[in-house]
């Protein structure tokens, strides 16, 4: 299991290491304001950019981590001198605020650690979507291009078509500190969110006045006004008026549950701040700087550094170009033409893995044009079509962000319509408005067709999020210097109606466990040692797809990708889904042998497509699977028991010849 002491270490060497190498380049763009802000995420971006194609080429090890570690962070050092003497104390965010916000961000973190209770081990429900683990051990243990753990045909390495940047970058956490993928990704999404609180600090306190960090924190820990309307209604008369919550929601959800596209958001709004910057100051660490930030972006979410990103940025350049002079438009549009051009050409191995997905898959265009569902049953077709075009803006977007939407788009309007902004904070406010803008109307009119779920709609809306928490702070700060009552007093009344949720998501994610088989989870890191000795690191092993299936939300074998650190032959369709181009008819072909020979169903046709088709070099039966008491591996030929332990679990290791890698 996962060990705390691993993952805290691994988060101060993140903390410390991308804080330095960032600081180095932002003290040199940002205003004083931003630069240590800012520097967790940016160096963040900078350097995963920069890695993942150097280890492409040279190999991924060990060695060259640390190297490449130490061939930055020198000259960084050296160079990472944060002066306080260009900065009044109101220009500095408090060292309180620091540490509150490294409190915060354990709330996501502990989400993801596992929790021992007597002989049992038990997990939050945001575990269910970092199952992606697997990707982590795929890559410390077979390199890059990352191997896609979850299927292989023929038991070949297969190619994952995934935006895996974050992952990658956990991968070289744990490769040089040799920790466990778990421990990694505890680690990393601790250090996405704790970034992503000082961007949003940063760029409160830059606006309005030092104040605005704290709330800040405060707006981060919101949630949905659902949990109120549910108590004032019920649940019954709540899903009449509401169709059901999929995840469309703000930074205390989403920073547990997908701090990828989390760590993308930040990288999106630096882009837009790096563009604004672009208009007043001539530098080529600028614009490479912009450059690997937009690809790491894309790197970690195609839905918000591949699509939110580029049409915000559309909608913003123009009006850029439009309040400048026209002597200097030119020189600007040849430097975003260039950026565009040099950023897809540095993303361009996992650009055409996407679209290799795309066109693998199947079944037509990835994205395609329809509104978001917000009303419930109690409204019937084609009314309720009609008024969910509305009611995104005026119902499902104050209910979901009841402390931020309201009064960070009252907030940013009045600092735009006001004048009283100088230049470089009007232009940033500018371009921060047409990403917030962007965002919504994705998500608003924009489905994504790969998966069950339409993640470009509900990942698209977290750089608006981000920015709405920004303005609904730096606004609330400077409405209350100014004597605003009123309008300060609205905003607090829409923190307060943020609260309860968050309560809820906070004690969900660090102390409230549903029941699950935590007795058998525990027993599962021997089996998985087992397993280990008896396979190479390249093999891809079997097991019942739905295994333990009870330990989360939604079936997913999550024992396998947590802690056996070898490639599955068929991870199980909810795994499968998102990360093998597989038809929608192979996938469910496939799903249906492995779930009927686990089930005690199959015959000795499916164990050999398990042994052949599918290169399942070793299996594992356990005492919790129903085919325990009439196992068909033990009466075929092609595989032979090497490890039992009684009433636990049986370990087959195949007899037959290598599967052959062609089709």
């Amino acid at each position: 299991m996962a060990l705390t002491l691993h993952a805290a270490i691994g988060a101060v060497v993140a903390l410390l290491f991308w804080t330095v190498l960032g600081l180095c380049i932002s003290q040199r763009i940002f205003p004083s304001a931003l630069r240590l802000p800012v520097a967790p995420a940016l160096g963040w971006a900078v350097h995963s950019a920069v890695a993942l194609p150097i280890f492409m080429v040279l190999g991924f090890s060990a060695l060259g981590v640390a190297a490449l570690a130490a061939i930055a962070a020198t000259p960084a050092v050296a160079a990472s001198k944060l002066r306080f003497d260009d900065q009044s104390r109101h220009q500095r965010i408090p060292s309180w605020a620091y540490l509150v916000a490294a409190v915060l961000a354990l709330a996501p973190a502990l989400a993801v650690a596992p929790e021992h209770v007597g002989d049992a081990v038990v997990v939050a429900k945001p575990i269910y979507d970092h199952a992606k683990i697997a990707i982590i051990d795929a890559m410390t243990r077979l390199g890059l291009a990352p191997a896609n753990p979850f299927f292989g045909e023929f038991g070949e390495r297969g190619r994952l078509a995934y935006y895996y940047l974050w992952y990658f970058s956990a991968a070289q956490l744990a490769v040089v500190l040799r920790l466990t993928g778990w421990e990694a990704d505890i680690a990393l999404t601790w250090f996405s969110a704790f970034s992503s609180l000082t961007l949003m600090m940063g760029l409160a306190l830059w606006f309005a006045r030092r104040s605005a960090a704290l709330w800040v924190l405060l707006f981060a820990a919101t949630g949905s006004l659902r949990f109120v309307l549910w108590a004032l209604f019920g649940g019954e008369r709540l899903d009449g008026m509401l169709d059901y919550a999929t995840g469309f929601a703000g930074w205390l959800f989403n920073s547990a549950w997908v701090p990828q596209h989390l760590m993308s958001a930040s990288c999106a709004v630096i882009a837009v701040l790096l563009i604004s910057r672009l208009v007043a100051q001539r530098s080529a660490l600028l614009f490479l700087t912009l450059v690997l930030v937009v690809v790491a972006g894309f790197e970690s979410s195609v839905w918000i550094g591949g699509i939110t990103f580029p049409l915000s940025a559309l909608i913003a350049c123009p009006i850029l170009m439009w309040r400048i002079g026209p002597s200097e438009r030119g020189r600007l549009a040849l430097t975003l033409a260039a950026t565009a051009l040099l950023s897809i050409v540095l993303a361009a191995p996992l650009l055409l893995d996407q679209l290799a997905l795309v066109e693998q898959r199947g079944g037509g265009l990835p994205v395609i044009v329809q509104h978001f569902g917000v009303l419930g049953t109690w409204f019937k077709d084609p009314l309720r079509r009609i008024l969910d075009l509305p009611a995104y803006w005026l119902v499902l977007l104050p209910v979901e962000f009841p402390a931020t939407y309201v009064a960070g788009s009252i907030s940013l309007t009045t600092f735009l319509a006001a004048r009283r902004l100088e230049p470089e904070r009007r232009r940033a406010a500018v371009v921060l408005a047409a990403q917030a803008g962007a965002g919504l109307v994705i998500s608003w009119l924009l489905v994504s067709t790969l998966a069950e779920n339409n993640d470009l709609g509900l990942r698209a809306v977290l750089p608006s999020a981000v920015i709405f928490i920004v303005f609904a702070a730096a606004g609330l700060s400077t409405w209350l210097q100014e004597g605003r009552r009123l309008a300060a007093g609205a905003v607090l009344a829409g923190l307060l109606l943020g609260f309860p949720d968050a309560a809820q998501i906070i004690y969900g994610n660090v102390i409230d466990r549903p029941a699950q088989p935590g007795a058998a989870f525990a027993q599962t890191p021997q089996m998985w040692e087992a397993v280990r000795r008896h396979s190479e690191p390249d093999e891809r092993v079997g097991n019942n797809p739905l295994y333990l299936a009870d330990m989360t939300p939604w079936p997913v074998n999550l024992s396998w990708a947590l802690l056996s650190n070898r490639s599955s032959c068929f991870a199980g369709r909810e795994l499968v889904l998102p990360y093998v181009p597989l038809t929608p008819a192979e996938r469910e072909e496939i799903d249906a042998l492995f779930v009927r020979v686990f089930g005690g169903n199959g015959g000795e046709n499916d164990v050999r497509e398990m042994a052949l088709r599918f290169g399942c070099r070793v299996v594992v039966v356990t005492a919790q699977d129903p085919l325990w008491r009439r196992d068909p591996f033990a009466a075929s030929a092609l595989y032979r028991l090497v490890e039992t332990a009684p009433d636990r679990w049986r370990i087959y290791r195949a007899v037959a010849a290598e599967p052959a890698i062609s089709r």
